[in-house]
């Protein structure tokens, strides 16, 4: 049994520059108060959504340490260490040391298209590495390769700081397996905003969410409505969020929620190329959705 389990609203944090690229340090700050006033749970640092491909390593462990110092302790942070080079990978779990990181989330290879056996012996070196509670992330989409429900209960089975998946495959029957089968302690956690909804019914414990930090208003009424029993008023939340969800994601992400944040006043809407910003259709667009939402 693990000692950890996460639960509610997590959000993948995007990482706010200037016009000039730079990091925003005060858009950041705006941010981090954003997220924690409308409710959010815990704060996931350098995953995708924060274009963690084109932040140097100074860079991701600057982003790291600001959210821990603005942070101060109010909620849990996860950090996003991964790649497709098991042994570097590994050999940064050996050498990472942050107090106030409270799991790691990594995801699974990318690629190089493992087989099932390499996804499994790629954690089990991951898992050896670290003391830390580690967090599966399970996205095809990204991967090119999907780590089936089989191997993903094989770890967590098999090794103590396996804590927790965030599964964004998409498929409900692979999360339904995942949920009857998994361990005491084992946190299934939604990927995909617009099926949060659906996962919570079949007992997942939560998300990390990419739209919950442009609403955290709504995103995080919706599960707490949803653990109170309140599922038309949960329902009604989520359906809100239907077709904004999906303008975020039109043009990559995260294009579309810093778009969302910018109408918000919290950060500006620069990404880094190879991204680009959300065209002046889809920024219309986005700000029209956000005008119709009650907070």
């Amino acid at each position: 049994m693990n000692d950890m389990l996460l639960k509610g609203v997590g959000v993948a944090l995007v990482t706010p520059f200037e016009s000039n690229g730079a990091i925003d340090f005060g858009g950041f700050e705006r941010l981090i108060e954003h997220c924690i006033l409308g409710g959010v749970d815990y704060f996931v640092v350098n995953g995708t959504t924060a274009e963690n491909p084109s932040l140097s390593e100074e860079e991701k462990y600057e982003a790291l340490d600001f959210v821990l110092d603005k942070n101060a302790g109010r909620l849990p942070v996860v950090f996003g260490i991964g790649g497709n080079n098991t042994a570097a990978v590994c050999q940064e779990l050996q050498d990472f040391s942050r107090n106030g990181v409270s799991a790691i989330l990594s995801a699974s290879p990318y690629y190089n298209k493992p087989s099932q056996e390499g996804i499994y012996q790629h954690y089990a070196a991951l898992s050896a590495a670290t003391s830390l509670p580690i967090v599966l992330y399970n996205v095809p989409g990204r991967t090119s390769s999907n780590m089936l429900a089989s191997t993903t209960l094989r770890l967590a089975h098999d090794l103590d700081n396996i804590i927790g998946i965030k599964e964004a495959s998409g498929d409900l029957d692979q999360i339904t397996m995942l949920i009857l089968d998994r361990p005491l302690g084992f946190s299934v956690i939604s990927g995909d905003d617009n099926l949060t909804f659906a996962m919570l019914g079949l007992g997942a414990d939560g998300v990390i969410s990419v739209s919950g930090q442009g609403v955290p208003e709504v995103f995080c009424k919706m599960y707490d409505e949803f653990v109170l029993g309140n599922f038309i008023a949960s329902r009604t939340a989520h359906l809100s969020l239907f077709r904004l969800t999906n303008l975020l994601f039109a043009e990559g992400n995260p294009a579309g929620v810093k778009s969302l944040l910018s109408h918000r006043g919290v950060c500006g809407p620069t990404v880094r190329l190879p991204l680009v910003k959300a065209s002046e259709r889809l920024n219309s667009s986005i700000k029209s959705e956000l005008s119709i939402l009650n907070f």
